[in-house]
């Protein structure tokens, strides 16, 4: 449950209310839609757990699904996905801390050394095991909530009802606005699948990772609803969407100056367990498919502790590269344009997987029942529309990179054929 919230609660959502401000109390409907498809997702994950065994997540569920190719592409985004999101995590780290250490800011070099050092601090815990890892994520899962916590469960009792008024502030239609504050909240979620993928380090894992899934998406979503709503009802819409961390701003109104330090604490942390559990996760999905012939032999072997070590140390290699271009002059282009590359690939294994379950069982013959129907296409319609909702130039270049993976799986065909 942890590592799911973890993950899913990163650096997002401190500035998350900014970026609703401007389209007032229907942000708070937004939240609303975006956490029901979230949680349609969760319940197809946890369906999945009972029936598909195995580590690897979305990439096993893929392969049971689908077969070798769909798997192998979900498997090669994800993966590129999970070492890109490393370094934005550890950039928004030193971010942070720039709070605390003001020199973080000002230095190009003493950032990127901090970054490196906390991605790799990271990499040895992971690679000391997965419960080494799942200490670490449960206690700075515990640290962020609170700031969160705080603003969400005790800002409430500061609200001022007239800060949602008028409902739509934006001048866009109703739906158009609603549409638009969903697209913005589902990126919240996104990371609810990662309980899945440990499967083989869990105890009971048919019964653990589907109640943990669940359980981690509902809380987050309440979470997420009521902490923003405390924010927009403290800090009025015209303010609010001019404000660089609104969180600290709203606990600065409510509690005074040492308040915004302590949610500053809280995103650090927020950032740090982020990073964290996808480092775990960025071991495991090419483990699995190093597994299956997929990917390189080497990403399958595994330490006497059963950590996929050079799985982890590869991954963290290319999060290394990609942290040093974010502070080197004429690169951050770059790397902001790699991490738009890749932010089509972590929403592409929830199209899929909201399928696999239907396909599992028209191959198998058995009898489908029409709740299962309902929660696969509300999860498949749901899951277009985050898609679609990203924007036109990062489905392409999304597309771009899944397709580009395609001599690799061919040449895997190959040493396998071989072999």
């Amino acid at each position: 449950m942890a590592l799911a919230m973890g993950n899913m609660i990163g650096s997002g959502i401190f500035l998350l209310p900014a970026s609703l401000g401007p389209y007032g109390g229907i942000s708070i409907a937004g939240w609303a839609v975006s956490s029901a498809g979230a949680i349609l997702l969760a319940l197809v994950f946890a369906r999945l757990a009972r029936v598909v065994r195995g580590a690897g997540g979305p990439y096993v569920y893929a392969r049971a699904g689908f077969g070798e190719l769909p798997a192998f592409l979900i498997a090669w985004g994800y993966w590129i996905s999970i070492w890109t999101t490393n370094a934005a995590l550890a950039v928004a780290f030193v971010s942070y801390g720039s709070m605390f250490w003001p020199r973080l800011a000002d230095d190009p070099i003493i950032a990127t050394v901090t970054g490196l050092s906390t991605i790799w601090l990271l990499t040895w815990v992971n690679v000391r095991g997965v419960h080494t890892a799942g200490v670490v994520q449960l206690v700075t899962t515990i640290l962020k909530l609170l700031p969160l916590a705080a603003i969400a469960f005790i800002g409430i009792f500061y609200i001022d009802l007239d800060h949602f008024r008028p409902f739509n502030a934006s001048d866009q239609a109703p739906f158009a606005a609603l549409t638009a504050t969903v697209a913005l909240t589902l990126w919240a979620f996104l990371g609810l699948e990662t309980g899945t993928v440990p499967a083989e380090d869990v105890e009971n894992p048919e019964r653990t990772i589907p109640r943990a899934t669940v359980l981690a998406t509902v809380a987050a979503a309440v979470v997420y609803i009521l902490g923003t709503a405390a924010v927009m009802g403290v800090i009025p819409s015209s303010q609010l969407s001019g404000s660089n961390a609104p969180f600290a701003d709203a606990a600065r109104v409510m509690w005074g100056g040492w308040a915004a330090g302590f949610i500053g604490f809280g995103a650090a942390v927020s950032c740090f367990g982020a990073l964290n559990g996808w480092l775990l996760v960025q071991g495991q999905i090419p483990m699995a498919a190093a597994r299956d012939g997929l990917f390189p032999a080497r990403f399958a072997t595994v330490s006497e502790r059963g950590t996929p070590v050079f799985g982890l140390v590869f991954s963290s290699v290319l999060a290394s590269l990609l942290l040093v271009m974010n502070y080197t002059r004429g690169l951050v282009d770059q790397f902001t344009f790699i991490l738009l590359l890749a932010t089509l690939n972590t929403l592409v294994p929830y199209v899929v997987c909201s399928m696999v379950e239907l396909s599992m069982k028209i191959r198998s013959g058995e009898r489908i029942h029409w709740p299962l129907v309902l929660l696969s296409a509300g999860a498949f319609v749901y899951s277009l529309w985050a898609i679609a909702g990203a924007g036109q130039e990062i489905v392409y270049w999304g597309f771009m990179l899944l397709v580009a993976g395609l001599p690799v799986f061919v040449w895997m065909q190959w040493q396998k054929k071989r072999r």
